[in-house]
């Protein structure tokens, strides 16, 4: 399995640095998009039982955080080469 990768990533149709900044960026949008259902600001769906529960803004800034510590981390890697 690693030796796939590896190949794969090797020809060029797979980049883990680009899929870990990709993994890191959603996690920030649905971690804000929470933060945002939680607060009662985006109550999309209007049926949707995350609207102004207090627990979805805690539960989307930890998302957010560690989405922004995993951009921060590829970032850093890519940066060494």
């Amino acid at each position: 399995m690693i030796d796939i990768v590896k190949r794969i990533s090797s020809e060029g149709g797979f980049n883990m640095r680009t899929t870990g900044y990709v993994i890191g960026l959603l996690m920030i949008v649905l971690g804000l998009i929470w933060i945002g259902q939680g607060s009662g600001y985006f109550p999309y769906p209007a049926s949707s039982f995350m609207i102004a529960q207090t627990i979805w803004v805690l539960w989307g800034a930890i998302l957010a955080a560690v989405g922004i510590a995993v951009v921060v981390i590829v970032s850093r890697l890519r940066r060494r080469g």
